[in-house]
């Protein structure tokens, strides 16, 4: 594999993980099949590494800018911490195994459509005249919260992303949160959460026949230009508007979207 293009890869990861609460898998994993071909579970095994380097670097800026919730990010947490265990093992079962892997693939396509239709949504709402920090408008529901920490849980472990691409649009819609808000939290909670399914994804590669090194190798080279790119992305987020962003996260997202539901199975 180039490392070149890992590092531009991880810099690419980073730099829209910080600026959408995402962990950067939804870049990664794609770019990963397109520049190397299909091995859905390696590819899920590092992106889940990097997703807690993304989501760390990112979580400090958002700190520093005082965008965090506590309150709400006590709930989401562990809830999301149950959910990627339970879909990372649902991706390790007979279904997944082996040659049949490119089928998590087609479902991370599939999957991808449902990020391009929320991104286009977003387009038409807007802040208004605050500075995307208001709280006053939420609605604080502890079950709801929980709620939104499972939705986020089970496709961030059974399809190897950080979960921010549910995190960060269900905030928004079940419990009102600002934009700036609800990606602040979902970066604390893919930084919390991703170690949980990496440590267990990493653990189970042997059976689908891929060695640990193997992961570790890529997500080594992707993680410093992640954590430079989540730096980034993240300081933007609070001073840039970001939908022209969301235009080229958009192109991004339907290209890759395209690329894996076409995916054909490795070797």
């Amino acid at each position: 594999m180039s490392y070149l293009i890992l590092a531009a890869i991880g810099l690419a990861m980073g730099l829209f993980g910080g600026l959408l609460g995402i962990g950067g898998s939804v870049v990664m994993i794609p770019a990963l099949v397109l520049a190397f071909g299909e091995n859905q579970h390696l590819y899920q095994a590092a992106a889940m590494i990097c997703n807690f380097f993304v989501g760390g670097a990112a979580t400090l800026v958002h700190k520093k800018a005082d965008a965090l919730m506590p309150e709400v990010i006590w709930y989401l947490v562990p809830t999301a911490a149950v959910g990627i265990l339970l879909g990372a093992a649902i991706s390790n079962s007979s279904t997944f195994a082996r040659e049949n892997s490119y089928l998590l693939a087609r479902a991370f396509g599939l999957f991808l459509l449902y990020v391009i239709f929320c991104n286009l949504l977003r387009f038409r709402r807007s802040e208004g005249g605050t500075n995307g920090l208001d709280v006053s408008g939420i609605r604080r529901s502890r079950s709801l919260t929980i709620l939104i920490g499972l939705l986020t849980g089970v496709p961030a472990g059974l399809l190897g992303i950080g979960g921010g691409v549910v995190c960060t649009p269900a905030q928004q819609l079940i419990l009102r949160m600002p934009l700036k808000r609800a990606i602040s939290n979902s970066a604390a909670t893919i930084a919390a959460i991703a170690l949980f399914g990496a440590c267990y994804k990493n653990a189970t590669l042997s059976p689908h026949g891929i060695d640990l090194s193997d992961s570790l190798r890529i997500a080594g080279c992707v993680i410093p230009g992640a954590i430079v790119g989540a730096f980034v992305g993240g300081r933007l987020m609070h001073v840039l508007p970001t939908n022209w962003v969301r235009a080229i996260f958009v192109m991004l997202m339907l290209l890759a979207s395209y690329r894996m539901l076409t995916v054909t199975p490795g070797p």
